[in-house]
């Protein structure tokens, strides 16, 4: 699907531009910013979410990564004054990550390329506070007992969505769902959005927080073993330490 090589951008190129804390890349070769270590793939969920769409649309690309400690002079050219991510199109420059999403929804379509969205609205819904949720817990931790009522609530939240059967399961006579997926058997945009996150509570919850997603949560368990069984997404995780050391700071203000 994507291959590692050096690239050096050009004015002229389709570029779709991703920090992915450490790693930048561009549509059709991609340059990733690196980690900590200047070379693995560094903590950013919200660029994963962009690096799942375009594996799962089938786009070939190519990756290498660049230190954005030393901000390239081809990316400086491409889009003075502006961070990472972006996407510059036809002289057009895009920077919110959810509008270069829909983006590439309508114009990576079918026939040549899936579509990515979800069938039902709730499955974009039902994981849309968690992060934030986990955020003011880590932030609080370890006087945090009322933030980690709030998490699980949002947990619970998210099981329940998971083992209710979805519409089109009802035939099926089943009382819990036995769907991977938030919308299904298909990842689609709402995973790409929710999965990355799952990843990084999962990582940094555990390490600062001495916190684990309880195993009643049987949905949700489902949903990531699921999910870790794709390369679409395991193969775009941050390692663990990459995901620690972000939250460090975070975690040594309390």
């Amino acid at each position: 699907m994507f291959h590692r090589r050096k690239k050096i951008l050009k004015k002229n190129s389709l570029c779709l531009c991703v920090t992915y804390h450490g790693f930048l890349f561009v549509w059709f070769f991609f340059q990733l910013k690196a980690g900590h270590d200047g070379e693995n793939v560094g903590n950013c969920p919200f660029c994963q979410r962009l690096f799942m769409v375009l594996w799962l649309k089938g786009v070939r690309f190519t990756v290498t990564t660049v230190d954005m400690r030393k901000k390239p002079e081809e990316l400086k050219d491409l889009a003075p004054g502006t961070n990472p991510p972006f996407l510059l199109y036809n002289g057009t420059l895009k920077t919110d990550f959810i509008k270069i999403e829909e983006f590439l929804e309508t114009t990576l379509a079918p026939p040549r390329y899936p579509h990515l969205s979800p069938r039902y609205k709730e499955s974009f819904d039902v994981g849309a506070d968690i992060f934030a949720k986990f955020s003011a817990f880590i932030k609080n931790s370890p006087n945090n007992a009322f933030h980690e009522k709030a998490l699980l609530r949002e947990f619970k939240r998210l099981d329940d969505y998971l083992n209710t059967p979805l519409q089109d399961e009802l035939d099926q006579n089943i009382s819990v769902s036995k769907r991977k997926f938030l919308d299904g058997n298909r990842l689609t945009l709402a995973d790409c959005n929710l999965l990355p996150k799952l990843h990084v509570i999962k990582v940094a919850a555990k390490k600062y927080c001495d916190f684990e997603i309880p195993a009643q949560f049987t949905g949700v368990w489902r949903y990531l073993q699921n999910a870790y069984e794709r390369e679409e997404f395991s193969q775009t995780c941050p390692a663990d330490i990459e995901i620690e050391k972000v939250y460090l700071s975070v975690a040594k203000r309390n």
